[in-house]
């Protein structure tokens, strides 16, 4: 169903991920600013609940033992590793935010998308398939969500150090 929504408006993914990105960055931004943790870790948890649901729910039943393909391509060139970059990307942004530690929610939600491939390749009754390629573009996101946290943590820092000797 998302797949074939993306596909039919392909032309439009890849600038509605980058303003989405813009948008995300912008309200983390803001809540930080204005220390409304809770609404931050709010959003965290509506992100992970949303990976959950996207790669855990059942998706048909899959036949065979265990299956993984491996393969790595370019990030943001095909709407699926689009779609992989922007699964964690959220989750990575607003708890990085909301903890003020964004390297170690960095290597949580990789830890995370490597479980969940793991999940996907051990129980066939999910229909899903494991692919290396799903987890390196996760992380790919995850890491701009980092990225994204991690200005925001330098910019208040910066904005408060001036507060303070100014």
């Amino acid at each position: 169903m998302i797949s074939t929504f993306l596909v039919e408006h392909a032309p439009l993914v890849r600038p509605a991920f980058w303003m989405a990105v813009a948008i995300a960055a912008v309200l983390a931004w803001a809540l930080h600013r204005l220390r409304l943790r809770g609404v931050l870790l709010g959003l965290s948890g509506l992100s992970l609940v949303a990976v959950l649901a996207l790669t855990l729910l059942p998706d048909g039943v899959r036949t065979g033992g265990v299956t993984c393909t491996v393969q790595f391509s370019v990030p943001f060139q095909g709407l699926d590793t689009l779609a992989n970059v922007a699964l964690l990307l959220p989750l990575a942004l607003f708890l990085g935010a909301a903890t003020d530690r964004p390297l170690t929610v960095l290597a949580g939600t990789v830890a995370l998308s490597a479980v969940i491939e793991v999940v996907q390749a051990l129980a066939p009754a999910l229909g899903r398939r494991c692919d290396t390629n799903d987890w390196f573009m996760n992380t790919i996101g995850a890491l701009l969500g980092t990225v994204v946290a991690l200005v925001i943590g330098r910019i208040d820092r910066r904005r408060r150090a001036a507060a303070v000797s100014g």
